[in-house]
C-alpha cells in the first residue's frame, strides 16, 4: 500500500472513531511524526521548529500511552490519541488553546460550601437527559484557532443560546468584537466569559460575525462599523455544586469553565474525574447531560469539529470533573 493510501485509511479510521492519527505498527518514531504531519497537513518553517515539534510529539506519545493505560486500569471509557495539538508543549497548548483568566480568584473546590454540602449528603445522579444541541438551541461548533480567546467564544455561545431560547432564531455573534474591544479583558491573552457578557450588556448588544469576522488574533476595535444585534438583559452566577449546575442546565446551556490540561490528546469517551485536575484555564459551554455510563456532562468546545467527539467532550458526573462547577453563568435575552 502506498503512503497516500495509508493516509486515506487513517482518514477513514478518524471518521468512525474520532479525528486522531494512529501510527502503524513497526514504524519508527520519525516515520510516525512524518505521517502525523501529513495527516494533519502540518508544515514547518525552519529545521529548529521541526525538531521542537518532534520532541513535543514524542512527549505526547508517552502521555497518550499513559492516559490510555489509566483508562483501562480504572474502567474509564475515555480514549486518547494524536490530535492536531499533539505537537504542542503543555505551555504552548495552554497559551494558545485555552485563555480563561478569572476576574476574581477561584475558590478551591475544597473550600466551596455548596460543593462540600452536596458531598456530605451524597450527590444524586439525575435520571433525565438534557440535550440542547438536539433541541436546536445552540449554534454550530466554532474554532478559536491558536488564540487564547475561549472566554469570548463561551460568552458568545451563551448569548446565542439565550436568544435562541427566547425567540427561536439567531444570527451568529462576533467573538472578535469582544477580543478587540472589551478592554476589561486581554484578548488572545485571556479573559472571563461572565465579565464579557456584562460588557455586552453595557454596550447594548453584540455585533454579528457577518459584520465583524473572526481573525484569530488581537486587532484594533472596529465595532463602530457594525450595529449591535445580539442582546441579553441579564446574567446569573450559578451556585458551585453539580446539582445546581444541572438545575441551571434545565433552563439553558450555560457558560462554564474547566481545567482543560487533560484535553490536549482527548479522542472520545467519558473523562473520569480522576483523569482531570482543577487548575481552571478554559471557558466553554455546557450543552447537555446524559444519564448513561453513570452519568456525564456534554461539553461543547471551541477547537473545531475535528477535535474530540465532533467538537464535544464528555465529563463524568458527580466528581466535579475538571472543576466543572468553578464558574457557571447563565444569560437571559
Amino acid at each position: 500500500m502506498s503512503f497516500g493510501n495509508f493516509i486515506v485509511a487513517f482518514v477513514f479510521i478518524a471518521l468512525v472513531s474520532g479525528i486522531v492519527y494512529k501510527p502503524r505498527r513497526g514504524i519508527s518514531k520519525q516515520q510516525a511524526f512524518e505521517e502525523y504531519n501529513a495527516f494533519w497537513n502540518k508544515t514547518h518553517s525552519t529545521v529548529a521548529e521541526r525538531n521542537a515539534r518532534f520532541l513535543n510529539f514524542l512527549e505526547n506519545a508517552k502521555k497518550i500511552a499513559a492516559a490510555n493505560k489509566q483508562s483501562q486500569t480504572i474502567g474509564s471509557s475515555a480514549t486518547f490519541g494524536f490530535t492536531q495539538f499533539s505537537d504542542m508543549s503543555p505551555r504552548e497548548f495552554k497559551s494558545k488553546m485555552t485563555g480563561y483568566k478569572p476576574k476574581n480568584p477561584i475558590v478551591p473546590p475544597s473550600e466551596r460550601e455548596a460543593l462540600m454540602e452536596e458531598r456530605k449528603r451524597g450527590i444524586q445522579q439525575p435520571g433525565t437527559a438534557i440535550d440542547w444541541v438536539a433541541a436546536g438551541k445552540t449554534t454550530p461548533i466554532k474554532n478559536q484557532q491558536q488564540c487564547g480567546s475561549c472566554w469570548a467564544f463561551s460568552a458568545t455561545e451563551t448569548i446565542e443560546s439565550a436568544i435562541l431560547i427566547a425567540s427561536g432564531s439567531v444570527q451568529e455573534g462576533a467573538p472578535q468584537e469582544i477580543v478587540d474591544c472589551d478592554s476589561n479583558d486581554q484578548g488572545c491573552n485571556g479573559g472571563d466569559p461572565a465579565e464579557a457578557m456584562q460588557w455586552i450588556i453595557q454596550q447594548g448588544g453584540q455585533d454579528l460575525e457577518s459584520c465583524y469576522p473572526y481573525t484569530g488574533q488581537d486587532g484594533t476595535c472596529a465595532s463602530s462599523k457594525c450595529t449591535p444585534t445580539n442582546k441579553i438583559s441579564s446574567t446569573n452566577s450559578v451556585s458551585q455544586s453539580e446539582s445546581a449546575v444541572y438545575t441551571a442546565l434545565q433552563g439553558m446551556p450555560p457558560s462554564i469553565c474547566c481545567d482543560a490540561s487533560a484535553w490536549q490528546n482527548y479522542n472520545g469517551g467519558v473523562l473520569d474525574g480522576s483523569q482531570c485536575g482543577d487548575n481552571v484555564d478554559h471557558a466553554i459551554q455546557l450543552t447537555g447531560y446524559n444519564p448513561s455510563q453513570g452519568g456525564y456532562w456534554v461539553v461543547r468546545n471551541s477547537w473545531g469539529a475535528s477535535w474530540g467527539q465532533n467538537g464535544f467532550i464528555w465529563l463524568q458526573y458527580g466528581q466535579n470533573t475538571c472543576d466543572i462547577t468553578s464558574e457557571v453563568t447563565t444569560a437571559t435575552a
